[in-house]
């Protein structure tokens, strides 16, 4: 049976048990909205694996140090680091550990790229989503992140994996993890899913309280990264049904059924995004602003910088996606995209 833990407990620190030998370990998330990013601990004969590194940083590791304890193991039993996607409150962690204990790490192949430029521009700066604000028209938005202190540039906790992972199975001493990619959140997000047991490690893909950033990369790159994570969601349904265990939130019952409203929510921001352009022509920095944000409808003017690039970024995802539905049109002029609502298409946006 499933321990479930309500909104306001799921971000405290301690191994909580949702499964005999699968442990959830919230590692704290210092000055991030987020609060905290859940690694789960297995327990297989042969060591230890985690779902996910953590951020590297002390009191992440301080944390995970205390919750293997609490549990009657330490560090040096870990094996193996499944990691979800390349952001730093998931990855950096896991090469630590490697470093330290010898573990293996694993990634999925799409974030080949990504590690690539790191290496290249030495930034782990938001670099394609500063790019996405200017093409949306937020000129001095990006200017004001680009600006910002993102922490410093450590390249030794962006080393490459040992195994890249395709669409495949992980086979351990007494468990078997079916690997799929599930591009949106970033090119390279996958999943791992558990088919004996009915768990699905969700990462950033499928979260119970939030809906994820889309596309939030480091270099640009081609493709519709909102058109992906739409067909990824439709993946999941494809699957057997399970439980849902997220990268941030409490434990979910069903994935099926928060995917179910995450499609939802973006069939109705296609809406509202549609609605906003009306007969004007608008850049994304424009539709943004008059758009709600959260589940509370928080005004664009009340969020703070970064939360503003991620609203912008989402807008242009959203407003591509239209354009990719035939629902409206881009122009660009003075290296900004604008769009305009085509009003003699009548498909509907869910297609």
């Amino acid at each position: 049976m499933t321990t479930r833990f309500d909104r306001g407990q799921w971000a405290q620190g301690g191994a909580q048990t949702v499964r005999p030998g699968v442990h959830r370990v919230p590692l704290p998330l210092p000055e991030d909205g987020l609060r905290a990013v859940n690694v789960y601990v297995l327990e297989e004969d042969d060591g230890l694996i985690l779902i996910d590194g953590g951020w590297s940083i002390p009191e992440s590791r301080k944390a995970l140090e205390d919750a293997l304890a609490g549990l009657g193991h330490d560090l040096a039993e870990i094996s193996h680091v499944l990691v979800t996607h390349i952001h730093r409150d998931h990855y950096t962690q896991a090469v630590e550990l490697r470093r330290l204990l010898g573990s293996r790490v694993y990634l999925g192949s799409g974030e080949r790229r990504g590690l690539e430029l790191l290496d290249e521009l030495r930034t782990d700066q938001p670099v394609g989503s500063l790019r996405t604000l200017r093409l949306a028209g937020a000129h001095e938005l990006a200017d004001r992140i680009e600006a910002m202190d993102h922490g410093g540039f450590d390249p030794s906790v962006w080393e490459a994996p040992d195994r890249w992972l395709e669409a495949e199975e992980l086979r351990f001493a007494g468990r078997t993890l079916r690997v799929v990619p599930t591009p949106g959140h970033t090119r390279g997000h996958v999943v791992y899913l558990d088919q004996a047991r009915g768990l699905l490690f969700s990462g950033d893909h499928v979260l119970p309280h939030i809906t994820p950033s889309i596309g939030f990369e480091l270099g640009d790159g081609p493709g519709l990264p909102l058109g992906d994570y739409l067909a990824s969601l439709r993946l999941m349904t494809t699957l057997a049904d399970a439980t849902l265990l997220p990268a941030h939130g409490p434990v979910g019952d069903s994935v099926h059924g928060r995917v179910a409203e995450l499609l939802a929510h973006h069939d109705d921001r296609l809406d509202e995004t549609l609605a906003v352009l009306g007969a004007r022509t608008l850049d994304a920095h424009a539709v943004a602003r008059e758009l709600g944000w959260t589940r509370r409808k928080v005004a664009f003017e009340d969020l703070n910088p970064f939360n503003r690039m991620l609203a912008v970024n989402e807008t242009a995802a959203h407003l591509d996606v239209l354009v990719d539905r035939g629902r409206a049109e881009r122009s660009t002029a003075d290296g900004v995209h604008r769009y305009t609502r085509r009003t003699e298409a009548h498909e509907p946006l869910s297609a």
